[in-house]
């Protein structure tokens, strides 16, 4: 271990030589050597989701869920500096930074385009099933989200830069984790009127929009599980078990994720609820019905 250490310690790969670089940490800060294989991986699969998405809303012209497109993108740059990490150099703090600022921010805007559709699901079938107004449900958790996003990438810069200069990482951990917590937080409550609004408007909804709401619902745990795995690795505190061992990484980041992804490409809202309102299949299969 380097001079200029000091007093941090961690992973050190010894197949892989520190380079000597202004860029490199003390430590892989990854706590492991990143998975070419992942890297790859996401990168094809993220990649061909946008695709899809790109498609779609080039079809149905559902603008207002362009978010998951610009979600996806930041996925697969988020998985290319993976690569990079990989092969070039997994000591560097660029690197380390510039994915987990992208994979870190993508779910963001899958959160944001589930409150949208939340949004007009409850304008369509009635405001008076939910306990706030579509409007005020869309800013609230999009302003929250903004904020929780800002606190985290705050705070795994400052963690990048306390490694790459040997000083205790620990203090910008715990910002990290306040962003992480107000999240997780903010989430769980987005569920709670998402369940509400579920409830109270059960007997209002055609199976059409059943089905896309389970859909709609399922991605959304998978993000929160996400989210939630993220709280428990910070909270656990740097280079401990769950922030040091990839299958993790793989299994309750990756996985989640791409389940969320592909799951609006199969139920994707130009479908279901359309470009406009009582455009979509459920929407007029709730008209053709007439519940």
């Amino acid at each position: 271990m380097a001079d200029s250490c000091g007093r941090v310690t961690g992973y050190i790969d010894p197949n892989f030589p520190r380079p000597d670089s202004d860029d490199s940490a003390c430590i892989i800060i990854f706590g492991y050597t990143p998975s070419f294989a992942l890297g790859v991986l996401g990168v094809v699969l993220f990649f061909i989701a946008l695709l899809l998405h790109l498609w779609l809303l080039l079809r149905y012209r559902t603008w207002y869920f362009c978010t998951v497109l610009i979600g996806t993108a930041m996925e697969v740059a988020g998985y290319i500096f993976r690569i990079l990490a990989s092969r070039i150099n997994p000591y560097s703090v660029a690197y380390f930074v510039g994915q987990y600022f992208c994979i870190v921010v993508a779910p963001v805007f899958y959160s944001a385009a589930i409150y949208t559709l939340i949004s007009v699901m409850i304008n369509h079938v009635g405001r008076q099933y939910s306990p706030l107004p579509p409007k005020v449900i869309l800013w609230i958790f999009i302003i929250c989200d903004v904020i929780a996003t800002i606190i985290q990438i705050a705070g795994a810069a400052l963690v990048g830069s306390a490694y790459s200069n040997g000083k205790d990482p620990n203090t910008p951990n715990h910002i990290l984790l306040a962003g992480l917590a107000f999240q997780v937080f903010t989430f769980g409550l987005f569920i709670v009127l998402f369940v509400w609004f579920l409830t109270k408007a059960r007997k209002q909804l055609n199976t059409a929009l059943k089905i896309f709401a389970a859909a709609v619902f399922v991605a959304t745990l998978a993000v929160y599980l996400r989210t939630c795995i993220r709280l428990a690795e910070t909270a656990e505190g740097l280079l401990e078990f769950l922030s040091t061992h990839e299958v993790i990484f793989g299994c309750l980041e990756f996985a989640p994720i791409i389940i969320a992804v592909y799951v609006f490409v199969y139920w994707h809202p130009g479908r279901w609820l359309g470009s406009k309102r009582g455009q979509g299949k459920a929407f007029k299969s709730q008209a053709s019905t007439g519940s």
